[in-house]
């Protein structure tokens, strides 16, 4: 395992969750677009092997931030990322429709931003 000490603060939590974000997002949903004519099973051990990559930067990724957040303030950081990924891989890699749906979801999740957040 690399010396992960280059990596700290904040801004190191947040990349490498971005990062995993990307890898997930990938490992949950293009096999719908790229292996819908392949058994599940490979889709199922494509995904897997995306899922490691995404594992190797999210653990890291929540051992940096647990040091400057606590647990729920972890998983709603998370889950904005999540929304913050899902949606331009959804319009622009899927060919999903950009829809006002994501705005409001992105709203609810600034409210709990706050909540998890505040003082």
């Amino acid at each position: 395992m690399p010396n992960l000490s280059i990596f700290s603060g904040p801004a190191s939590f947040i990349g490498l969750l971005v990062l995993s974000n990307v890898f997930m997002t990938f490992a949950w949903y293009a096999h719908l677009k790229n292996l819908s004519a392949k058994p599940w099973w490979i889709a199922v051990l494509v995904s897997w092997s995306i899922a490691l990559f995404e594992y190797a930067l999210q653990v890291p990724g929540n051992r940096i931030g647990i040091a400057y957040f606590n647990l729920g303030q972890l998983k709603i950081a998370q889950e904005v990322i999540t929304l913050a990924v899902f949606v331009p891989f959804a319009v622009f890699y899927m060919g999903e429709p950009f829809k006002t749906d994501y705005i409001w979801a992105g709203l609810c999740l600034l409210g709990a931003v706050y909540f998890m957040f505040r003082s």
